[in-house]
């Protein structure tokens, strides 16, 4: 069966899972740890991706993050494949480290975001990482200890989550130390990191209940919310999906958009395509680089090949891109019939 296509837009919030290969572990020691966190952190800033919640295991990892100026599958694919590189040059190792894709589920976050930060910060008590929650808020290696002010990362977005409990961080912390204690006794939740039909429905005993009365309810193991956002999210995909498909039908190409760019900054289409770093040629492939990702649905792996430049360098461009287009008020929008 073919893998469904990831669920994406700016502001989306995503809970990603990601294990190594044949449950192998992926971080080997402290040094492991710390060079993912660096990366990690450069990344999210680069992107303006938020961060509410994150933890390293021995053989996976968790992260709650916002989709910023830059597709969440663009920081997954940076943050993995250069800590993959650094990993296997490290430990001597050759192959591949992680399993499979990662878990990406888009989560409607009135419903689920203080949940899903408790359940995520919950994980090395569970996995038994650390023996209790006073342990667990010096702990590292988790974003909980930064919510509790014992450890400090500026990538992480603590203020957001503490401003749920109250405006003074003090009285704040308390009460949100109280609600991860109160997690607890509940251990794991399939319905939090997988299930599918059962996640989206809100348990077993709904999809049992719904199950007798013969209801029929939307589920996708893609998206975590109860059955209106399912439903949207889904409608609003597939709305991407057919516009993307239009767009190739029409005739808007990559050379369609080597024009529009060239008109909108009015030069000639060549000198869109011209290597170096002239002001106007950087300006110009900056803005093909965010009109071709976002507008188009080209990957960063197809700009790549026909930019002849390193992928990494068509995302920084795609992000620079952005800010052109909303400073310039430029869009391609209106190019499109």
């Amino acid at each position: 069966m073919p893998r469904k296509a990831r669920i994406d837009a700016p502001g989306a919030l995503h809970h990603i899972i990601l294990r190594g290969i044949e449950r192998r572990k992926i971080f080997y020691d402290d040094n492991d740890r710390n060079n993912f966190l660096e990366r990690l952190g450069v990344i999210l800033i680069e992107t303006k991706t938020s961060c509410f919640a994150w933890a390293l295991i021995p053989n996976h990892l968790h992260l709650l993050l916002r989709t910023g100026v830059a597709p969440i599958a663009t920081v997954m694919r940076r943050l993995l494949t250069g800590y993959a590189v650094s990993f296997n040059h490290r430990h001597r190792r050759h192959g591949q480290l992680f399993q499979n894709r990662y878990k990406s589920i888009l989560c409607q976050e009135d419903q689920y975001l203080l949940e899903l930060v408790r359940y995520i910060h919950l994980n090395p008590l569970r996995t038994k990482l650390v023996s209790d929650l006073k342990i667990l808020d010096k702990y590292p290696y988790c974003g909980h200890s930064v919510v509790m002010g014992k450890n400090k990362h500026d990538w992480q977005d603590t203020d957001y989550i503490l401003n749920f409990y109250d405006s003074k961080h003090s009285i704040a912390r308390r009460r949100y130390w109280s609600y991860v204690k109160k997690g607890i006794p509940e251990g794991q939740r399939p319905d939090l990191a997988g299930g599918g039909l059962i996640r989206s429905a809100g348990g077993w005993s709904v999809v049992k209940s719904l199950r007798k009365s013969a209801a029929r309810i939307k589920g996708d193991e893609r998206i975590l919310g109860d059955g209106n956002f399912v439903e949207k999210v889904l409608k609003e995909s597939q709305e991407n999906f057919e516009r993307k498909y239009e767009i190739e039908a029409n005739g808007y190409d990559f050379d369609w958009l080597v024009k529009q760019v060239a008109l909108s900054l009015n030069i000639k289409p060549e000198d869109v395509l011209i290597r170096g770093k002239y002001k106007q040629t950087v300006k110009a492939r900056d803005l093909l680089c965010y009109w071709g990702t976002r507008e188009l649905g080209m990957t960063t792996v197809e700009l790549a090949k026909k930019l002849k430049l390193a992928q990494p360098t068509i995302s920084q461009a795609a992000m620079r891109g952005q800010k052109t287009a909303a400073g310039a008020g430029l869009k391609l929008s209106e190019q499109i019939k």
